[in-house]
């Protein structure tokens, strides 16, 4: 979240900002509670302090009942206090980050492109989609993961199931060179640092899977997981940053999903994802979202997929994120292309919701700044692939830096 001291003196650039973003706040609403709050704060020390004096000596039978009276008084402000404090938190939380004054503004739409890689696939024989191509491979099975578990959700079978963990191997070997320590997280997190993330894991438009009865929620990418690794925390970052790449299974709800990119693999429930996460001091985060980018690019590039990256508009930012670049490959059966990656940088505004600082050189503290991006998802990589490298008799050429991993050229019937 933003700094509540940093809103008051920058109301107006706070207001184009959520206008640039499309997000709905009520930001003078906010200030107004926050001085109503601090009014309230101030009121409540001022009556304790009043009562601690008149207590330390032996009070008469009228300064007992003009003791209570203080003390009834302190429990009414305080309820109040609670009421406000809860509408408080309510909006800041709702405050999106600040922009990047490179950011495109506009809505989804107002993307800029800035860089390409590869052309668009082309065949000399009838294309299929993923779908048919993996079901006719015996490699995926929709049906019987329906029955078990519900619509898109899936078994994955045969050698889909070594393109996954060649994959994640993959990605693993090319972001370890870059000093990034691997982890494998839980899947659940507490709902707590899911809101310190940025994700509403109890809202009527979630795409959180929550636990009844619990402080509990599925998470939806490792990001979650390693946001909270470090939570109230202090870090020595003298030596660097810390820099992590997770495995972890990732669950959505995808609520409201439709159209051709919800067919297959593109939008399910579950899915495998290795995510990078860091975080660093505020001057180094723009040159750390450059690595991110750059590794993503390395990993898609080397598996020679057509490519490009897109610099993201304010109006499709999410609440978290200062600047976010997504990688989109060509995916030949919808004719377009499709979001495979993405990496943000979040600055300090997970961080001071989740209270994680670092010690400067002079001895005090201040707020790291935090970034996240895809390393490999298995759901879309998988997909691109299976498009991009299908043959006319319907195998599926195994992308040559893959193929060590995988144990084989082609995959075939």
């Amino acid at each position: 979240m933003l700094d509540i001291k940093f809103i008051r003196e920058n109301l107006d650039l706070i207001k184009k900002n959520c206008l640039d973003r499309h997000v709905k706040v009520d930001v003078e609403e906010l200030v107004s509670i926050d001085n109503e709050r601090r009014d309230f704060i101030f009121q409540i020390e001022e009556l304790r302090s009043d009562r601690n004096k008149r207590s330390k000596a032996k009070p008469s039978p009228e300064e007992i009942r003009e003791l209570k009276a203080v003390g009834d008084k302190i429990s009414q402000f305080e309820e109040r206090l609670a009421e406000i404090d809860s509408k408080y938190h309510e909006l800041l939380l709702l405050t999106p980050n600040l922009s990047h004054p490179d950011s495109p503004i506009g809505g989804e739409e107002a993307f800029e492109l800035i860089h390409t890689s590869g052309k668009p696939t082309k065949f000399n024989f009838e294309p299929k989609d993923h779908e048919e191509l993996m079901i006719n491979l015996d490699l995926i099975d929709f049906e019987r993961g329906a029955k078990v578990a519900g619509s898109k959700f899936y078994f994955v079978k045969n050698d889909a199931v070594r393109l996954n963990q060649a994959l994640i191997n993959y990605g693993i070997d090319v972001v370890s060179k870059y000093g990034y320590s691997l982890v494998e997280t839980p899947d659940l997190a507490k709902d707590s640092i899911l809101t310190g993330i940025g994700f509403n894991p109890r809202g009527s438009e979630s795409q959180i899977y929550s636990l009844e009865n619990s402080d509990l929620s599925l998470i939806g990418t490792a990001e979650i997981t390693m946001g909270g690794y470090h939570a109230d925390e202090v870090l020595d970052l003298s030596d660097g940053p810390k820099k992590y790449v997770a495995l972890s299974h990732c669950f959505r709800t995808e609520a409201g999903s439709y159209g051709k990119t919800s067919k297959g693999l593109y939008r399910v429930h579950q899915f495998t994802k290795l995510e990078m996460f860091i975080f660093c001091k505020p001057e180094d985060s723009e040159k750390y979202h450059a690595e991110i980018l750059e590794i993503e690019k390395k990993i898609v590039g080397a598996l020679d997929i057509p490519y490009r990256v897109v610099d993201i508009s304010t109006g499709d930012l999410g609440g978290p994120a200062y600047r976010k670049y997504d990688i989109e490959a060509w995916l030949p059966m919808n004719n377009d292309y499709g979001e495979i990656t993405s990496c943000s940088n979040c600055t300090d505004y997970q961080a001071r919701r989740l209270n994680i600082k670092y010690k400067k050189e002079d001895g005090s503290t201040d707020l790291v700044h935090t970034l996240n991006g895809t390393a490999v998802v298995l759901s879309r990589f998988p997909l691109a692939i299976v498009e991009n490298y299908q043959q006319k008799d319907g195998s599926i050429k195994v992308p040559k830096v893959l193929q060590k991993y995988v144990g084989k050229k082609v995959i075939k019937s």
